[in-house]
């Protein structure tokens, strides 16, 4: 939906995200990679060439399905639930995991669950790549006026976007790692509860996946140059931690 956007920055920025995810994960003629969270698939049709096997995986049932169909042409690509990755035969299998846009949705236990499933099935000399939204600093006031305009434009994924009030506005705008949001959650059928994308803390969350896996480094896209500060995604590129 977002790269078909009628709104071009919106499409150019999600269109960059899964360019730079692509760059990250680099080429494995040979390797399987492996994304956790895959959601509509689109990262691997962009990923599609670059290593011998694919694996989508993904919590809801009805998504993985619509990938089974809709992408079943693209050789040596495969689809499956999270739960399916739970035996032995996973674990450390995978060159390359990639979690783009997942974290962030995640309340505990299931961030704990996460982490620790991609630093089992990675292979140990294998690569995680993690990509989570940032929602603060300057990018939470730029993000919140091009929400803003795509909802008064009618772009029906974003009809519904929390409003935040005067003090937890600049308490975003001025986060530290420290700054914690109180996060509301939500549950639909088939999925279990989750979080918006409403007071996501990057910082908070860097410190967390510090605790269990080797960050590398962390980069940021568009405009990586900015640090962060005009950027729309972070990215940190880690190693299992055994």
């Amino acid at each position: 939906k977002q790269l078909g956007c009628r709104s071009g920055i919106i499409a150019w920025t999600h269109r960059s995200r899964f360019e730079r995810g692509v760059s990250l994960a680099g080429s494995h003629p040979t390797a399987t990679l492996l994304d956790y969270g895959c959601g509509d698939g689109t990262f691997l049709t962009f990923a599609a060439g670059h290593f011998a096997a694919s694996v989508g995986a993904d919590v809801a049932p009805d998504q993985i399905e619509d990938c089974r169909r809709r992408l079943a042409g693209i050789p040596g690509m495969s689809f499956c639930e999270i739960r399916d990755l739970e035996g032995p035969e996973h674990t450390g299998a995978f060159k390359v995991v990639t979690c783009m846009e997942t974290l962030e949705h995640c309340p505990e236990p299931a961030l704990t669950h996460v982490l620790n499933d991609l630093n089992r099935l990675c292979a140990p000399d294998g690569a995680i790549i993690i990509s989570v939204p940032i929602e603060t600093g300057p990018t939470f006031l730029l993000k919140y006026i091009v929400r803003t305009l795509a909802a008064w434009r009618g772009i029906s994924q974003y009809s519904y976007y929390e409003r935040y009030s005067p003090g937890v506005a600049v308490r975003m705008l001025f986060a530290t790692s420290r700054t914690v949001i109180e996060r509301p959650e939500y549950s639909y059928p088939a999925l279990p509860p989750h979080y918006s994308h409403y007071g996501f803390n990057w910082r908070s969350l860097r410190a967390r996946i510090a605790g269990e896996l080797e960050i590398e480094k962390t980069e940021f896209s568009p405009w990586g140059w900015s640090g962060g500060w005009l950027s729309s995604q972070v990215w940190f590129v880690c190693r299992p931690r055994r």
